[in-house]
């Protein structure tokens, strides 16, 4: 049943002929070309932001390791800002490219504007209880005086700035899910640049500017993506992309598009925010071998992003791309555009893990030169190294598995992976006085089980699917004046 567009078309090319193909709307054949025309830029993406991260904490490591383990810690509250962001934009990412595959755009346009309302009624209450509750969340960690302060700077000024990065995981969700992965590349480069420079002139003191220390990093996060966010609503606004934001219909808050999108997306969100709150009870664990493993820890995960990125990014396009061929009504797509991540995913993060693997002492020794540091953050990136290939197969089959339009099994098994993994870690530091690196090897302990289960569940569904056992998702409407 339709809900609430006024002057939405009825959806095009979704009558199914007997040989189970849209008669009117018939999208182009899932094949790699199409899989790494959209995960390329996203790869790109999220290497800028990689780059800018390990920036970042180059400058910040020349503070100390109380700087960079606040910096992580605030990183941290800062994820699960985005964790509770992703009701918006999975939901949206999967309405929209069901949409783009049935062959509406016009509804693809309306879902767009509707996820930018409803992200922008979502930050304002969020952003200001982040700020407020900062010393208080920050002291629920345990962390030395010095790390607490610094991570509370962090996060304030992140929390401030909130709105910014609201927009900016919004604009380029929508435009993902349709196809377009090439405009929020560009907004991530524009978005680095500005990064960069407001960073590495705050953070020391340059140009004549003051040092702000640990502070000069978060406006420069902010401040990129304040450009980044703009860029993106500009190119849309225009018309220049795969979504057009053109015109003045359609921004009226829909109480009924946002139950379609938080349908969807909140259980993805539940999973986020679980798995923050995970890795935050890690921080937790974490400091209770000390300082030097917290800033050991941040300086494993910005070595280890270069590797791990890219298998986000194939778990964004199967999301994508599978969404698009339900949408389309043609199943067996989606299992070759996730096939075709897969094997992406599991070879860029197996290559990319041995290499972390062998060369682990080599990238501590680029971001710090404390011996203490360098021996916990070694034993980590080795530890992670060895969990990457089943973490792709795990984040692969996530993605499919939501595209395909459900967030509720992902959320299950993602969320007790996590959990089960910092009960075993505790257990490990607190009773066996185990290190950083037996920290991590308990989660490799529990993520093959996990990749293993969401790689037959999904073969599972779209085995349905093809079968004609579960009848694909319909698109409804979403719109409206």
């Amino acid at each position: 049943m339709a809900t609430a567009i006024d002057d939405a078309p009825q959806v095009a090319g979704t009558e199914v002929s007997p040989g189970g193909r849209p008669d009117e709307t018939d999208p182009k054949p899932m094949t790699q070309r199409r899989v790494l025309g959209l995960a390329t830029p996203i790869i790109g993406e999220n290497l800028l932001q990689t780059a800018v991260g390990a920036v970042d904490t180059l400058l910040v490591a020349r503070l100390g390791a109380a700087a960079v383990a606040g910096v992580g810690t605030g990183f941290e509250i800062v994820f699960f800002i985005i964790a509770i962001l992703s009701a918006i934009d999975i939901g949206a990412t999967v309405l929209v490219s069901q949409a783009i595959g049935a062959g509406d755009r016009r509804r693809a346009n309306a879902l767009a504007r509707q996820a930018i309302v409803w992200g922008l009624v979502l930050a304002v209450p969020v952003s200001a209880a982040i700020y407020l509750a900062a010393p208080t969340i920050i002291g629920l960690f345990g962390t030395e005086p010095d790390v607490a302060a610094a991570a509370t700077t962090y996060l304030q000024i992140i929390a401030a700035t909130g709105v910014a990065l609201f927009l900016s995981f919004v604009c380029g969700a929508v435009l993902r899910g349709a196809g377009d992965s090439r405009t929020p590349l560009a907004a991530a480069a524009i978005a680095n640049v500005v990064n960069v420079a407001v960073a590495s002139a705050l953070i020391l003191g340059r140009f004549g500017l003051p040092a702000l220390g640990v502070a000069g990093s978060a406006w420069g996060a902010a401040a990129g993506r304040t450009v980044g966010a703009a860029f993106m609503l500009a190119v849309m606004v225009g018309g220049r992309t795969a979504l057009s934001l053109r015109g003045g219909w359609g921004w009226r808050p829909r109480p009924a598009v946002a139950r379609q999108i938080f349908a969807l997306g909140v259980p993805a969100a539940v999973e986020q925010v679980l798995t923050s709150g995970a890795f935050m009870t890690l921080i937790a664990v974490v400091a209770l071998i000390g300082t030097p493993a917290l800033a050991a820890q941040q300086i494993a995960f910005t070595a280890l992003s270069t590797a791990f990125l890219p298998g986000v990014a194939f778990s964004i396009t199967a999301t994508a791309l599978v969404g698009q061929s339900i949408g389309a009504r043609r199943p067996a797509d989606a299992r070759t555009a996730w096939l075709i991540s897969l094997r992406w995913a599991v070879a860029w993060l197996g290559v990319g893990g041995a290499l972390v693997f062998g060369f682990a002492e080599r990238l501590m020794r680029i971001f710090s030169s404390d011996p203490a540091v360098i021996g916990a953050g070694v034993n980590a990136l080795r530890a992670l190294g060895l969990v990457l290939p089943f973490w792709a197969v795990w984040f692969v089959s996530s993605g499919g598995l939501r595209g395909s339009g459900d967030t509720r099994t992902p959320l299950i098994v993602g969320a007790s992976t996590m959990w089960l993994a910092v009960g075993f870690a505790w257990v490990v530091v607190r009773w066996f006085g185990g290190g950083l690196g037996w920290v991590w090897i308990a989660f490799g302990i529990t993520s093959a089980p996990a990749a293993l289960l969401m790689w037959w569940l999904f073969r599972r569904r779209i085995g349905d699917y093809e079968a004609g056992r579960r009848a694909l998702p319909t698109v409804d409407g979403a719109g409206g004046h």
